[in-house]
């Protein structure tokens, strides 16, 4: 089994430290991979949680949790994109604020745009500036908009959480639930054409649907009567370059559904 195989190589004294970041780095493609897929439970050996639960030497001890926040109720309706984000700002609705150092409520045209972009959660570059997608994968999401031809003024950015979960893991269903209610106000707003749904975090989120996005990518989908389009995370494709040809399919069939073509590439 993977995870037996990885513990028990992690702990051979002899193992040369480049080979123990390979295996770390593997071990994280494959767990993204899984992510990305749905996949919400892995199986693991009952040896590998035994070791894991014996005391960490002192150096790897993790620092002790932070209590829990209280929740803070929502108001039911926002009138405005600005209320949601001035309210996320101060949200200590789930332990994600502890973390943050700014929410990233979304940004980009508010106006019933042709496109709404809606992703799993910031990231430490998003964390950093309070704004969506701009690390590696907000770069390479820009250049999708782009090859659309669109800049990304032109549409609106969004997660389905809006602080940064600690390491970037996938959010916890009790986060997603306590911070949904603010994307769904938000699309009430804006009133997006079309929702392109950026990997299974969103798609989870938005349609309560667990299939992985290999299944469901490239089928229309529909959100409170909005067409919606699940297709892979730009950070998934960052991993497995060899996807986005799929993922300009399920672009092509979204121009397709607001009447326009692509520009010619340059």
């Amino acid at each position: 089994m993977i995870c037996a195989f990885f513990w028990s190589a992690c702990r051979t004294d002899k193992m040369a430290e480049t080979t123990f970041h390979s295996l770390v780095e593997n071990l994280e493609k494959y767990l993204e991979y899984q992510r990305d897929e749905g996949v919400q439970r892995l199986d693991v050996d009952r040896a590998v949680l035994a070791a894991l639960a014996k005391e960490p030497e002192p150096e790897l001890r993790a620092a002790p949790e932070a209590p829990v926040m209280a929740t803070v109720p929502m108001t039911e309706n926002f009138k405005t994109l600005e209320e949601i984000a001035t309210h996320v700002s101060a949200c200590r609705r789930c332990p994600l604020c502890q973390g943050r150092t700014h929410s990233v409520p979304g940004e980009g045209n508010a106006d019933s745009p042709d496109l709404m972009f809606i992703g799993e959660g910031p990231g430490a570059d998003e964390d950093a500036q309070g704004r969506p997608f701009v690390g590696k994968a907000g770069q390479l999401l820009t250049k999708m908009i782009e090859a659309m031809g669109y800049a990304r003024a032109d549409v609106f950015i969004a997660n389905v959480v809006k602080c940064r979960p600690p390491n970037n893991r996938t959010p916890l269903p009790e986060e997603m639930d306590l911070c949904l209610p603010y994307l769904r106000q938000q699309i009430g707003l804006i009133k997006p054409k079309v929702i392109v749904g950026l990997g299974a975090t969103a798609i989870k989120g938005l349609l309560g649907k667990t299939v992985g996005v290999t299944r469901l990518r490239g089928t229309w989908q529909e959100y409170e009567g909005i067409k919606l389009m699940p297709t892979f995370h730009p950070s998934y494709l960052l991993r497995d370059p060899s996807k986005k040809k799929e993922v300009w399919q399920d672009l092509l069939l979204v121009l397709k559904e607001l009447g326009k073509e692509p520009p010619p590439r340059k």
